[in-house]
């Protein structure tokens, strides 16, 4: 070794070699796939921006993989005399090991991707992207009854995942099943608004009720369970209050929830008036 450079194992450059090179090498990887997405035209704007986003997770699990494979008889010697400081990472890092943690339950149990509405600790909204650290969520609302986007960017630690219920929203079928309350006064004909309501449903739903029947045997078969009907259906609820309430499920497109939801109400609105 020349002597102006300093003393340094040589062991050690050549796996700073080897990273530098896996590090390029992913890096121009990452560049030419993500432009081929881009540039597909078969692809829709929601499946470029779902294959960018697992393309960029891909690569840098890859690199970690790399990493630790390239430096591991490195980190073989000092793993007795780290066990201590390994112990108190632990206690220092808790919140952010269980971000990853959050991201292998994720991706293990196929929690959610992106495009999917989903609900936890009182954020709501769709996925735009996710990582081993957060999930980011463009926010639908206001409140959990309403199904337009805010403009806001939510995001969230993957540590929720462990501690909070998350619900999935959509049920990655083209149509589901929803429900709406419709609370009534006190003076109001709860039969006759019963009846309004159940009119308004199926004649806003009555265009595809046998494409969601399908859709509804298609889950029946995926997941060995009784597939409900897909039939507008009108329940009565008492509120703590003794307020009458109806409770309607509808079938929906899971991209058009809120213009039904919408036209529904106004022709039953119309009706009861």
């Amino acid at each position: 070794m020349p002597a102006w450079l300093p003393d340094i194992d040589s062991s050690v450059v050549l796996d700073s070699l080897k990273s530098l090179l896996l590090l390029l090498s992913l890096l121009i990887l990452r560049t030419l796939i993500v432009r081929a997405i881009a540039k597909n035209p078969a692809l829709s704007m929601e499946a470029k921006r779902r294959g960018v986003v697992s393309v960029r997770n891909t690569i840098l699990f890859a690199l970690l993989v790399g990493l630790v494979v390239i430096w591991a008889h490195e980190l073989q010697a000092f793993a007795v005399s780290l066990v201590a400081l390994a112990a108190a990472l632990v206690l220092a890092t808790k919140e952010l090991l269980l971000c990853w943690s959050g991201a292998a339950l994720r991706v293990g149990g196929k929690v959610y991707e992106v495009g999917d509405l989903i609900q936890i600790a009182g954020y709501r909204g769709v996925v735009l992207d996710h990582d081993i650290f957060a999930t980011k969520l463009l926010e639908v609302g206001p409140g959990q009854a309403s199904h337009l986007y805010t403009g806001r960017i939510a995001v969230f630690p993957n540590s929720l995942l462990f501690t909070n219920t998350l619900i999935k929203e959509n049920s990655g079928q083209e149509y589901g099943l929803y429900l709406l309350v419709v609370p009534l006064g006190d003076k109001d004909d709860w039969r006759e608004a019963e009846g309004h309501l159940l009119d308004a449903a199926k004649t806003e739903c009555s265009s595809f009720l046998d494409k969601a029947g399908r859709d509804m045997k298609l889950l029946e078969q995926t997941n060995l369970l009784e597939a409900p009907s897909p039939e507008p259906r009108v329940t009565i609820q008492l509120s703590e209050t003794g307020q009458i309430q109806l409770v309607l499920r509808f079938p929906a497109p899971d991209r058009g929830r809120s213009r039904i939801e919408q036209a529904i109400l106004r022709r039953y609105l119309t009706a009861f008036n």
